[in-house]
């Protein structure tokens, strides 16, 4: 019959494939919430970076999230490859 038991578990694992077919197709996990065309991921992403600051996000789903790369604050991911850049341009 295909019921579905727990609705919320379902959506949350429908919007998680979405996101592995986006990285696959992007190569990574930064959808943006103005993203015309994934708006709705997008909001989704952003959802799960604000349960994980607030310690609302099971460690399952944590896991889930951190098996395909995803990116959990992205200010300092992108201040911590600047650096690395400039690191490395410094050692040449």
């Amino acid at each position: 019959i295909g019921f579905i038991w727990d609705v919320l578990e379902h959506a949350w694992c429908k919007k998680f494939n979405e996101l592995c077919a986006f990285k696959a197709q992007n190569g990574h996990c930064n959808v943006y919430q103005n993203d015309e065309q994934n708006k709705s991921l997008g909001v989704w992403v952003n959802l799960q970076r604000v349960l994980y600051k607030k310690n609302a996000l099971s460690s399952d789903r944590i896991q889930q999230l951190n098996s395909i790369g995803f990116i959990w604050d992205l200010c300092g991911h992108s201040w911590n490859e600047k650096f690395d850049q400039l690191c490395a341009f410094k050692a040449q």
